[in-house]
């Protein structure tokens, strides 16, 4: 796997050119991929940390931090994205203990709280994530609320 290089910004911090490299690839996979007709843009982005992993240009990781009481309580990890390119080769592993690092790290928290794709329940539970809710439906698709703790 290429080396990827890593930017942790506040969305102010943002170029022009990051924002729309970062809207197209989450339109690319909750959109278009995932058959998901909701809108993103959810106005939690202006209040967020973005965690972006580049090659050259192009944007191949991204994540989004939320601080404590956007998405829950606790700080949160959210619009988990690898391109599709990227994938099958531990990409969506760095960028998720990028993303734990980075979290803990910015808020000082002793856990971090998502609400993860019901089907992904395993990737995460290999990082260190437990399931605490039944499932949910959120824009269509099966969700669970998971918990990571220091």
């Amino acid at each position: 796997m290429s080396q990827l290089t890593w930017d942790f910004k506040k969305f102010e911090e943002l170029s022009a050119d990051a924002l729309y490299k970062i809207l197209k690839l989450r339109s690319e996979i909750f959109v278009v991929e995932q058959n998901c007709v909701y809108l993103d843009m959810d106005d939690k982005d202006q209040q967020s940390f973005h965690l972006c992993g580049w090659i050259d240009e192009k944007l191949l990781a991204y994540a989004r931090i939320l601080p404590p009481g956007i998405a829950f309580t606790e700080p949160s990890i959210g619009r988990v994205s690898t391109h599709p390119s990227f994938r099958k080769n531990g990409a969506g592993k760095l960028l998720m203990r990028q993303a734990i690092e980075k979290t803990y790290a910015q808020f000082l928290s002793n856990s971090i709280k998502i609400g993860a794709q019901l089907y992904l329940q395993a990737f995460y539970a290999n990082l260190g994530f437990t399931q605490t809710s039944e499932p949910y439906l959120e824009d269509g698709i099966p969700h669970i609320e998971m918990l990571h703790s220091k």
